[in-house]
C-alpha cells in the first residue's frame, strides 16, 4: 500500500513530504492507522546531528491511533483497537523487561537504525529502504510496527490528546516520581519546560514535593510551569540556587531534574551544585553522544554523597504507565489538554518545530487527516 509520510533525507534538512511504499504486517507485527503523532524534541536531534541516525528515515516517535491489521502470532491487540506507540519497545521477556525495566528492553536498540529486530524495514521507494524513528515513523498516514511497540488504551480517550503519553508525559513525570524518587517535603528544581519539563512538574507535584522551583528562559514557558504546580520560576540558574537557598535554610535542593533540549556542562554543574547532602541529579535530556557534558568534583560527589544518574522514558515501564497515566488524565488528576499549545497537519510539521525552537509552544501534535 501507499502512505504518506514526512522524511528527512541527510543532516540539517528540513523534513520533507513524501509518498512511500508500505509493507503489511508480518509474524509480530500490526498495520496502525495513525491518527496523531507529537512534535518531540528528539527528533531535532536527527536533523541537528546531535544524533545521527541512518537516513532516509520517516520521522515521529510519539504516536496513537487505531490497529487496522494484525499479522500472525500477535496476542496483544486486534483490528479495532485504540492504541499509543512506545518509542521503546518492550519484549516482556528479555532480562531488562523480566525485571520491572521495560524502558531498557533490548529491542531498543535498534531504534535509530529505524529497521525492525531483524534488521529489516517496511517502508520503501524506489529501490531504497527507509527507517522508522524509534521503529514507529509516527509522522506517517501509517506504518507496520511491532507488536511490542503498541499500548491497547480506553477507546473512549481523545487519541489526539492520548499520543503524548507515548514520550514526553511519562518521560518528565517519571523523572520525578521514579528515577528522581521525590518525596512528599521534598525541594525540586526543573530545568528545562518543555514537553518533558512540564511534565516533571507534574510529576514532583503528584509526589508531594513542597517547592517546585524552575529554570527556563522562556517567559511563556516559565508562567506555563507556574500553571501546572510550580511555586517559584526563573530564567537562569543562579537566580534559582539563590531561591532555592533561601527556601531551604541553606541545605540545598533534594533533587535536580534536568530536562533541557540539549544537555551540555553548564546545566549539569548548576544542578549539581544546586543539590544538597544526599541529593540527586536525574539528567533526562539528551546532548551529542560524542560530547562529554558531565563534569563536577569527584570529591564533592564523595563527601557529600551526592549522586548523577541517567534516566530513559522516565525509568517508567511503557506498559504499564501509558495506561496508569491515561487513568490518571480520565480521572482529573493529570493535565494533557493542556499540554498541547498547536495543532499541525502532517504537511506542516517543518512549521511545528520552527515554533518549537521559537519557544512558541509547550507540546506541537500533529493530526493526520482521515
Amino acid at each position: 500500500m501507499k502512505t504518506k509520510a514526512a522524511v528527512l533525507l541527510e543532516t540539517g534538512r528540513p523534513f520533507e513530504i513524501m509518498e512511500l511504499d508500505l509493507d503489511g504486517p508480518g509474524p509480530g507485527e500490526v498495520l496502525i492507522k495513525y491518527t496523531a503523532a507529537g512534535l518531540c524534541h528528539s527528533d531535532l536531534h536527527l536533523t541537528d546531528g546531535d544524533l545521527p541516525p541512518r537516513f532516509p528515515i520517516v520521522g515521529g516517535h510519539e504516536g496513537s491511533g487505531i490497529i487496522e491489521e494484525v499479522g500472525p502470532g500477535v496476542t496483544k491487540v486486534e483490528p479495532g483497537d485504540h492504541v499509543v506507540c512506545s518509542f521503546i519497545p518492550n519484549c516482556g521477556t528479555c532480562r531488562y523487561c523480566s525485571t520491572g525495566r521495560q524502558n531498557l528492553c533490548d529491542m531498543g536498540a535498534t531504534i535509530l537504525e529505524g529497521s525492525m529486530p531483524d534488521g529489516s524495514f517496511r517502508f520503501h521507494s524506489g529501490g531504497t529502504d527507509f527507517g522508522a524513528m524509534c521503529m514507529l515513523g509516527t509522522f506517517s498516514e501509517r506504518a507496520t510496527v511491532s507488536q511490542h511497540s503498541v499500548v491497547k488504551v480506553d477507546d473512549w480517550l481523545p487519541l489526539e490528546t492520548a499520543v503524548l503519553v507515548g514520550c514526553g508525559v511519562p518521560s518528565g513525570w517519571g523523572t520525578a516520581v521514579y528515577a528522581g524518587d521525590v518525596r512528599p517535603g521534598d525541594i525540586v528544581v526543573i530545568y528545562g519546560i518543555g514537553g518533558l519539563g512540564i511534565n516533571a512538574v507534574q510529576g514532583a507535584l503528584h509526589a508531594g514535593a513542597k517547592y517546585i522551583v524552575v529554570v527556563d528562559p522562556v517567559e511563556m514557558k516559565r508562567d506555563q510551569a507556574l500553571k501546572f504546580g510550580a511555586t517559584h520560576a526563573f530564567a537562569n540558574a543562579a537566580e534559582a540556587a539563590a531561591k532555592v537557598n533561601e527556601l531551604s535554610w541553606g541545605q540545598g535542593a533534594d533533587e535536580a531534574l534536568i530536562l533541557v533540549g540539549t544537555v551540555d556542562e553548564e546545566v549539569v554543574s548548576a544542578a549539581t551544585s544546586v543539590i544538597g547532602k544526599g541529593g540527586t541529579v536525574v539528567i533526562t535530556g539528551l546532548a551529542n553522544p560524542e560530547k562529554l557534558t558531565v563534569h563536577v568534583s569527584g570529591c564533592e560527589l564523595t563527601l557529600f554523597q551526592k549522586t548523577i544518574k541517567g534516566s530513559l522514558f522516565g525509568s517508567a515501564n511503557p506498559q504499564y504507565d501509558i495506561v496508569r497515566l491515561l487513568r490518571l488524565y480520565d480521572a482529573g488528576q493529570l493535565k494533557l489538554d493542556e499540554l498541547i499549545t498547536t495543532r499541525y497537519t502532517l504537511e506542516e510539521v517543518n512549521q511545528g518545530y520552527q515554533d518549537l525552537r521559537d519557544g512558541k509552544n509547550i507540546r506541537g501534535v500533529i493530526v493526520h487527516a482521515e
